[in-house]
């Protein structure tokens, strides 16, 4: 069965950030045989929290953190061909203190290498949906990318783009920039391996989400750099939480297709008039539940894994 995690505490080892769904904690480095310090590393818990707007909500989804972990784990495996990413091959049972359960903990985290990371939101998007369509239909661009005059909500786009975004702080809100916003803090040779790596990554897994009935609309991918600048993917890849899946066969030019994701959380919210600041109001049981049921689906029919 699913185990439920609304926050970690893990006694002994250093937490050293809490955003709005992952607990992340630094490892004591050891020494190798050699003598030498063992790479930083990291461990990246998936709690059940649930954000909506950039805001973290009072009730969790049993089972979410374990479901987002094994999809990014599915994806980071199936994607190492185009970009490194951040999981290291170390038993939790090695790293967890004493006395942890570590069946709470086994579907929900990783040890992973602790990198330097890339001030960016690294978003690719297909299609027209979103904050993409909004800044659409004011300006005809996104992220001040020109496009087509004419298009409609949810309509492919003639070729992928990368539309990144500033990283917000827990509660405020993630702003669209432009390439060259990009360029000024990560400098323009990094900005170009991001903007390649994150193409590269979607076009991938939507042609791979294709065969199985599914549309990758636009995802948000997260790098870092390690202490010689090699480029990775980090933090999550490709989840319902960081990604807009939809039915294939549910997909219509002109509206917001059905989604593999917190939708029924997001129209819940919209139809009680809350102003999407802090607090965030109790979810009802029933929208937890066709909640988890829709991460459930996207992990079975993406990856063909159920977790029982």
């Amino acid at each position: 069965m699913p185990t439920t995690l609304s926050q970690s505490n893990l006694p002994g080892l250093e937490l050293i950030h809490r955003g709005k769904v992952r607990d992340v904690y630094a490892l004591p480095r050891g020494h190798r045989p050699d003598g030498r310090l063992e790479d930083a590393r990291l461990l990246i818990v998936a709690t059940d929290r649930l954000s909506a707007f950039d805001v973290v909500l009072p009730d969790p989804i049993p089972g979410k953190g374990e479901l987002l972990t094994q999809i990014s784990n599915f994806w980071f495996a199936r994607t190492a061909h185009l970009v490194p990413n951040h999981l290291l091959d170390v038993p939790l049972a090695e790293v967890l203190p004493p006395g942890t359960d570590l069946a709470l903990y086994a579907r929900r985290a990783v040890v992973a290498r602790r990198l330097k990371p890339v001030p960016v939101e690294a978003i690719a998007r297909g299609y027209l949906i979103g904050s993409g369509w909004k800044d659409y239909q004011a300006t005809g661009a996104v992220c001040g990318i020109a496009l087509p005059a004419g298009l409609k909500q949810a309509q492919q786009l003639p070729e992928p783009i990368f539309t990144p975004s500033t990283k917000a702080a827990v509660g405020d809100h993630d702003e669209n920039v432009s390439f060259d916003a990009v360029v000024n803090v990560a400098g323009r040779e990094l900005a170009e391996k991001v903007r390649d790596a994150t193409l590269a990554i979607y076009r991938w897994a939507g042609a791979f989400a294709a065969e199985r009935g599914i549309i990758l609309a636009d995802t948000k991918l997260e790098f870092g750099t390690d202490e010689d600048g090699t480029l990775y993917v980090m933090d999550e890849m490709l989840t319902p939480d960081s990604s807009r899946y939809w039915p294939a066969d549910q997909y219509r030019v002109g509206i917001s297709p059905p989604s593999y994701d917190k939708q029924f959380v997001r129209d819940y919210l919209e139809s009680i008039g809350w102003n999407k600041t802090p607090p965030g109001p109790r979810i009802p049981a029933e929208v937890i539940a066709g909640t988890e049921a829709k991460y459930a689906e996207a992990l079975q029919r993406l990856a063909g894994i159920t977790l029982a």
